[in-house]
């Protein structure tokens, strides 16, 4: 790889370090503060809300700019969010500021790898990224659980700056201030980043002229044939793994007991085999075999219902493992496959934009529905069932229109054959 494919990876892993410390930090603050059972669960469709409202604008703004400056302006973007949640701003609110950053930062993050790097190694290079990113998960949530614990809250609380009187004081509030240097140590990677030389796309002056142009964009990798396949299983997918970290914790208070900081150590199990799963997928796959890991999906769904007849941490644990894994493995040569296809149709920032509109509706949607069934009183037993059952419903039905059409793209799928062969032949 090239070196600046390192420098990308290192900003990406703590930028999404601070991002998932941050989330077990915000649902410690909303239940430590008395908020009521939904609005720890509205985090996640709360920062998945600029992603969907802004997806016409940040995909044209990251084709505009070097992708170096758009990452370091979005970590800019995160910190102001972490200090409106320091310094009294509801928590809902300032996580959504902190999903803007975030909406803004990730076509700069994956588009750069197709302007970095042939078509040959992205799955390679999306292992590698996806492999990073759900070690930062394993390692943020860890870290955000420690950080709301009573023995390092107590250590950071005993600061007192003379003078100076900061307003932090309580465990949620330490922890925030530590993350905050995080996203800081992130914006310093990101003016590392190399210019790459594309040529940038500059935005139109009427910017709501790219809300025709983004509507044109999600109309054309969904017409495309390769295209809705692979948007139609990464959507799905980040649907259940965008809220899969709050049904966790939910779970383990229910089942097993555990507080928060309990609770995120078996966050970090899933992460762990997501991990081990993407990094597995990053060698064994290849582009033209993509298509083939989509019945993985059904069993994801049928896994998270499988959790409510777990009342044992010993069982939990590997159980864990295994449903994280397959999710790795199903992700990583779908995202490959995804941004080649928008690549060579539309161009790298556009096509993450859209990827990440349809994604994070998805969060969005599957989130606020069991937000919603919190909220009416369903328990979390009930609502990991109905979450369960409609993600494998969902990937029953792509997986037989998979099968009903795959005829019609048996052209497209040749041409990434040739791109794997002349891959292996170097």
């Amino acid at each position: 790889m090239k070196r600046g494919f390192y420098t990308i990876m290192a900003a990406q892993f703590f930028s999404s370090l601070a991002d998932n410390a941050l989330f077990v930090t915000a649902v410690e603050l909303l239940r430590t503060s008395g908020a009521p059972k939904w609005q720890p669960a509205a985090l996640v469709p709360m920062f998945a809300l600029f992603y969907v409202v802004l997806a016409p604008f940040v995909g044209a703004y990251a084709d505009a700019r070097p992708k170096g400056s758009v990452m370091f302006v979005s970590n800019a973007i995160k910190v102001v969010g972490c200090l409106m949640m320091l310094f009294g701003s509801h928590p809902l609110l300032a996580y959504a500021i902190v999903g803007l950053g975030a909406a803004a930062y990730s076509p700069a993050k994956y588009g750069i790898l197709t302007e970095l790097l042939p078509a040959s190694q992205l799955v390679k290079a999306n292992g590698w990224i996806e492999g990073l990113t759900i070690s930062s998960i394993i390692l943020g949530v860890l870290l955000g659980g420690q950080l709301v614990g009573h023995s390092i809250s107590g250590w950071l609380l005993s600061f007192d700056l003379p003078l100076i009187n900061t307003g932090i004081d309580t465990p949620p509030e330490a922890a925030i201030a530590v993350l905050i240097l995080l996203y800081i140590i992130a914006a310093w990677f990101n003016r590392c980043i190399p210019v790459t030389g594309v040529e940038m796309r500059p935005m139109p002056r009427n910017k709501l002229a790219l809300l025709p142009d983004f509507w044109e964009c999600n109309s054309a990798l969904w017409r495309d044939k390769l295209g809705q396949i692979s948007l139609a299983t990464t959507t799905l997918f980040w649907g259940v793994s965008g809220n899969l970290r709050y049904i966790v914790l939910a779970w383990s208070a229910a089942a097993l007991g555990y507080s928060t900081t309990q609770a995120s150590s078996l966050v970090g199990v899933v992460a762990i085999g997501t991990a081990v799963g993407a990094v597995l997928a990053s060698m064994r796959m290849r582009l033209d075999q993509a298509t083939s890991v989509i019945p993985l999906g059904i069993a994801m769904g049928l896994l998270v219902v499988l959790m409510n007849f777990i009342s044992n941490v010993w069982v939990a644990a590997p159980f864990l493992i295994c449903l994280g894994g397959l999710g790795g493995f199903l992700v990583v040569p779908m995202n490959a496959l995804l941004q080649h296809r928008g690549h060579n149709l539309m161009g790298a920032g556009r096509s993450i934009a859209v990827q990440n509109f349809n994604e994070q509706a998805c969060i969005l949607a599957l989130g606020a529905g069991y937000s919603l069934s919190t909220g009416l009183g369903l328990s979390a037993f009930g609502a990991i069932t109905v979450f369960g059952l409609t993600v494998a419903g969902f990937m029953w039905l792509i997986q037989r229109w998979h099968k009903h059409n795959s005829i019609k793209y048996k052209d497209q799928l040749d041409h990434l054959l040739s791109i794997a062969r002349s891959d292996k032949s170097h």
